[in-house]
């Protein structure tokens, strides 16, 4: 893997916010400090080069992305687009870790650049320092209870993946103190079919060991909780169908964007829980007083939860294909405080059918795709959204015509599975959207979807801020505000009278 350097006196282009965690022991100083890269924000990982996670060793409060991203934003009328740097170290709360090597020697970590080899990753420095401390844990487990290791050529042994994430959800703890004490919430990825298969005794004596050594009782409640997943496919999908809670706590709760989450191990959940919660903040100021919002690709909807919560909208509708976020979004939706008055409903539907349907009756929407970026269809659609709302008549709206649907298959689709219904009488509204959230987590997808949406004169670039979601790699997250309509100039035409040419 090859190194990857930024210029120390580059210009800077964006707003940034300094290192917000201690770096470790800086090196004796260099007597030529031109020479190298700056050392104050480098990763200063001894497994570097090896694993495949980090790719930026140095600067790792500036991506190299970030000039590129700050020229694109430039040029398309956005000046001031700032770029918040977050926690540097000890910032991945949630890891899906290999899991092979020997009952004596395991090796747990990520796989080496373009093999399966998996590298042992003990000295981490983006993991949250909680998960090395529960990977050393289940390590001692798997040498003491014998438990063999996945091996992909033979499709054989016991333990294939684990996925810890780590909760900082404690309101018994001081605000500053939640963080570092932080519990781990422990998925074993066994390697059968379910919890009746022969080595089921063996899963459950590892579960206890790590709830023995790392549970309530001990002086450093390090275990949240440990759940198991059942996965025996030869392809590369880490989780199986099939869960089970073990041991410990079966919720498992986080605070970001102002409430609080509920996240089951197979939902997706977000590595950088700081940032993210950075992010939602910011999110919040775009959306006005009591939107009607459609939150797409909303996962367990917590995006649009946070806005029901802190924004009063009038109505929230979450769109997400994977079903088994819907617990979770039920849970968070009973803990909202009790003064929400929305209209809220999750749906289990692929947005790309039929996307025009969703976004009726919404003044916001959000979207957060995956890394590839929208689907077609709903690009499409928020592309040519000027010309359906000039060719519909008012007894032609997109609403009527998306209640006027009969294809089976499409009804099946938008049938809402939970709902929850405003104290007061809302009405269901018939306009589009004039505000498009984009949030990004694939850089060069998001120039595509947004130079599209910008040829079509259907949108123009309002704000955008970029976050620093996963530091030491070439990645950034990045929400962008879109407004309906071309933008407006704000230059004053010149007074006075054009001179005449001579002749």
């Amino acid at each position: 893997m090859a190194l990857s350097f930024l210029s120390v006196s580059g210009r800077p282009s964006a707003s940034l916010i300094s290192c917000l965690a201690a770096p470790p022991a800086p090196p004796p100083p260099n007597p030529n400090p031109t020479a190298l890269p700056s050392l104050t924000c480098a990763l200063q990982c001894p497994h570097f080069q090896s694993c495949s996670g980090c790719t930026q060793e140095y600067n790792l409060h500036r991506p190299i992305i970030l000039d590129e991203a700050t020229d694109f934003f430039n040029k398309h009328g956005v000046s001031d687009f700032t770029f918040d740097t977050c926690r540097l170290w000890g910032w991945r709360c949630r890891a899906k870790l290999a899991v092979r090597g020997s009952s004596t020697d395991p090796l747990i970590g990520l796989y080496q650049e373009g093999t399966h080899n998996v590298v042992d990753i003990p000295g981490c420095k983006a993991h949250h320092p909680n998960i090395s401390a529960a990977v050393e844990l289940l390590k001692q487990g798997i040498a003491e209870l014998n438990v063999e290791p996945y091996d992909e050529d033979q499709g054989t042994g016991e333990l294939r993946y684990v996925q810890m994430a780590v909760t900082t959800y404690n309101t018994s703890l001081p605000y500053a103190e939640r963080y570092r004490n932080g519990k781990v919430q422990v998925a074993l990825v066994w390697n059968s079919r379910d919890e009746n298969s022969p080595s089921s005794k063996k899963l459950n004596a590892l579960a206890n060991f790590l709830w023995r050594y790392g549970g309530p009782n001990r002086k450093v409640h390090l275990i949240h909780s440990v759940w198991a997943n059942f996965q025996t496919s030869i392809n590369n999908i880490i989780f199986g169908n099939r869960w089970r809670h073990l041991l410990g706590e079966r919720d498992f709760w986080e605070h970001v964007g102002g409430i609080d989450v509920s996240l089951a191990p197979s939902s997706f959940g977000q590595a950088n829980t700081r940032a993210f919660d950075s992010l939602l903040q910011k999110l919040q100021k775009y959306v006005h007083f009591g939107a009607s919002v459609a939150d797409l690709y909303a996962g367990a909807g917590v995006i649009g939860l946070s806005l029901a919560a802190t924004r009063k909208c009038r109505a929230v509708k979450c769109i997400e294909i994977n079903k088994e976020s819907k617990l979770s979004f039920e849970k968070t939706a009973e803990r909202l405080p009790n003064s929400v008055d929305s209209s809220i409903s999750w749906h289990n539907a692929d947005t790309s059918i039929d996307p025009l349907s969703w976004l009726v009756g919404s003044d916001v929407v959000v979207v957060d795709p995956p890394r590839k970026g929208l689907d077609p269809s709903l690009l499409n659609a928020l592309r040519t959204i000027l010309s359906v709302e000039r060719k519909s008549k008012p007894s032609e709206s997109p609403l009527l015509k998306a209640k006027d649907e009969k294809r089976p298959w499409v009804l099946r689709a938008k049938e809402v599975l939970v709902q929850i219904q405003s104290k007061t009488t809302q009405e269901e509204g018939q306009s589009l959207p004039q505000t498009l959230i984009y949030i990004s987590c694939g850089w060069e997808s998001f120039k595509e979807d947004c130079m599209s949406l910008l040829s079509s004169k259907a949108w123009h670039l309002d704000k955008a801020h970029g976050f620093n979601f996963f530091p030491g790699t070439q990645s950034i997250e990045v929400l962008a505000i879109f407004k309906r309509g071309p933008r407006v100039s704000l230059k004053k035409k010149k007074s006075g009278k054009k001179k005449k040419k001579s002749s």
